[in-house]
C-alpha cells in the first residue's frame, strides 16, 4: 500500500463536490489525470469509494467511511505541521530557567517572564529558584535552558551575557545610628553586626559582597548566618544587625529597615543571563533572551 496525502486531498475533493470536473477545478488540475489518482487510490485501498455514472458521482458506504478518516488523518497532518512551525518559531515547546531568588525583584526580569507567559501560552515555562552554584550543574547538561544569575566563575560549557549591573544597598535598622545617613561606607558597615548567608548554602552573592569588602581589607563580624535574602531582611529589620544586598531588594518595603547607599563606587553586582554552549538554543528560549534584553536596554 502507497497512499500519499495528495491522494486523500484529491479524494475529499471529489467526494465534497460529488463532481470531477468541479473538484478537478478546485484542486487547478485538469480532470483525467484526477480520475486517474482516484483510482489508483481505490486499487491502494482495495475498495470501491465512489460509485459513478455518467450522469453522477456518490460516495459507496466504503467511501463514506474514508472520507471521514481522510478528513480526520489530513487535519492531524496539518495540525502537526502548525505546531512544528510554531515550535520551530519559538512560539510553542518548553522553555526551562533557572533563577536566584533576587532575579525576580528585578523590573526587567519580573515584566519579562509575565510578559512573556502572556505572549506565548502555549510554551510551557517551567522557572526553578536555584542559587548560582546549583545552576552550573544543570546548565551544563542541558537541563535548563537558562539561568539567571549572579557573577561567579563559570566553566567552559557556559557562554554568558551580563544584563545588569546594579549598585549595592546597605541595610540599616531604622532606629539605628546609621539610618540617619544619605550614604554609608562600607568601614562603617563592617564595625556593626552583619547579617549574612551561610557560606555552604552557594548564592553568589557571598562571594560578590564579601570579595567587596576584602578589596577595601575589611572583613565584617558575621553575627547571623541564614540561607535566604528575605531572611536577612526580616532579621536586619528585627534589629539583630546590618546588611548589604542589591538595590532590586528595595521593592521589599518594611518599615522598621532602611535601604541607604552605599559611598563607595564599586559596590556593584552584576545579573547574568547564562546558556549552554554545547546544546541548540530552542527558539522559545532565543524569544525569552531577545525580549529580556529589550527590556533592560529600555529600563
Amino acid at each position: 500500500m502507497n497512499i500519499e496525502l495528495r491522494h486523500l486531498r484529491y479524494f475529499v475533493a471529489v467526494a465534497e463536490e460529488l463532481h470531477f470536473g468541479r473538484a478537478a477545478a478546485r484542486l487547478n488540475i485538469s480532470q483525467p489525470p484526477l480520475s486517474q489518482q482516484i483510482q489508483i487510490l481505490e486499487q491502494q485501498v482495495g475498495a470501491r469509494l465512489l460509485a459513478r455514472t455518467n450522469r453522477s458521482v456518490a460516495l459507496t458506504a466504503a467511501g463514506r467511511q474514508f472520507l471521514a478518516d481522510s478528513r480526520q488523518i489530513l487535519g492531524l497532518v496539518n495540525e502537526a505541521a502548525a505546531r512544528a512551525e510554531r515550535l520551530h518559531q519559538g512560539e510553542a515547546g518548553e522553555l526551562r530557567i533557572g533563577f536566584t531568588s533576587s532575579a525576580p525583584f528585578i523590573k526587567a526580569v519580573s515584566d519579562t517572564l509575565s510578559g512573556f507567559r502572556l505572549e506565548f501560552p502555549d510554551v510551557h515555562m517551567q522557572t526553578r529558584e536555584m542559587n548560582t552554584r546549583e545552576q552550573i550543574a544543570p546548565l551544563s547538561e542541558g537541563a535548563l535552558d537558562m539561568g539567571l544569575l549572579r557573577n561567579t566563575l563559570l566553566p567552559d560549557t557556559l557562554n554568558r551575557e551580563v544584563i545588569l549591573h546594579e549598585p549595592l544597598m546597605a541595610m540599616i535598622p531604622r532606629e539605628h545610628r546609621l539610618a540617619q545617613k544619605p550614604v554609608v561606607t562600607l568601614v562603617e558597615l563592617a564595625k556593626e553586626p552583619f547579617v549574612f548567608f551561610d557560606p555552604h548554602v552557594g548564592t553568589g552573592l557571598y562571594d560578590d559582597i564579601l570579595g567587596l569588602m576584602r578589596r577595601y581589607n575589611l572583613t565584617p563580624v558575621i553575627t547571623q548566618e541564614v540561607g535566604e535574602a528575605m531572611t536577612i531582611i526580616g532579621l536586619v529589620a528585627a534589629g539583630l544587625g546590618v546588611s548589604i544586598l542589591p538595590a532590586s531588594f528595595q521593592r521589599v518595603k518594611i518599615d522598621e529597615m532602611c535601604w541607604i547607599p552605599i559611598a563607595e563606587a564599586d559596590a556593584v553586582s552584576e545579573m547574568w543571563l547564562v546558556w549552554p554552549k554545547h546544546h541548540e538554543q530552542s527558539h522559545a528560549a532565543q524569544r525569552f533572551r531577545h525580549q529580556l534584553l529589550s527590556a533592560v536596554s529600555r529600563a
